[in-house]
């Protein structure tokens, strides 16, 4: 059993696999859902990100689509666990699934890496980060069929992959873009970034300043502490 939110929430694991690193709960501090709002995650895995997210917003109520059953049966005995009985995980594939109703915001840390890197002997973890060319463009536009108009829908991605995620969501009509980079440290070129769009948005694109996560120790900074440990919203 390992913790996320300083504590605050119960995640079991996979031992073996794709591990959960920081950017479902970067990813959650990231949607701007309130209480009796519905959000659907794609890839949910474990449940890190709807966890995350149902800790910060009381009420909010959210599905997972997760295309691994053995991770669903994990991510549904961590809502459990933590008595989050409004959160729902489904075994599907993500581009394909639907649901009756539409959802407030959608969200995903979807697989990115390219699919000519390096291959992980573990078909698990190769799956959940390697993504083979247009995945990006089909999570977009599957997302977006699932939220109301003016919702959003938000990714955190690999810097190198952005324009492609921004291509897909103006594809699938998510406008008003804004990209939020995440800075390893203050001068360092940042790796990911967090990508959010509202379906039918006619706004202009903006760069946020972004949030540095380390100091100058090994630890994270005060801001990035309050969104990792404290629950903290993170604005965009």
């Amino acid at each position: 059993m390992s913790f996320l939110l300083g504590g605050r929430v119960r995640h079991a694991q996979p031992e073996r696999g794709h591990r959960t690193g920081i950017e479902p709960v970067l990813l959650a501090a990231s949607v701007p859902a309130q209480a009796g709002e519905r959000v659907l995650e794609g890839g949910s895995g474990a449940g890190a990100g709807l966890l995350c997210l149902a800790r910060r917003v009381d009420g909010v109520r959210g599905v997972g689509v997760e295309i691994d059953p053995a991770l669903v049966a994990l991510a549904a005995g961590n809502a459990a666990a933590n008595g989050f009985g409004e959160l729902e995980f489904v075994a599907a594939d993500v581009v394909t699934w639907r649901d009756g109703a539409l959802f407030d915001h959608a969200m995903a840390n979807p697989p990115w890496h390219d699919a000519a890197a390096t291959v992980s002997l573990d078909a698990d973890k190769a799956r959940a980060k390697r993504a083979p060319e247009g995945l990006l463009g089909a999570w977009a536009a599957a997302l977006a069929r699932g939220v109301r108009h003016r919702g959003t829908v938000t990714f955190v991605v690999g810097v190198d992959h952005a324009d492609d995620a921004m291509a897909g969501f103006r594809s699938a009509g998510v406008g008003s873009l804004a990209l939020l980079p995440l800075w390893p440290r203050a001068g360092v070129a940042a790796r990911l970034v967090l990508v959010r769009g509202v379906k039918g948005g006619r706004g202009p694109f903006r760069l946020l300043p972004g949030l540095v996560l380390h100091g100058a120790g090994s630890g994270f900074t005060a801001a990035a502490e309050a969104v990792l440990r404290d629950g903290a919203a993170l604005e965009l």
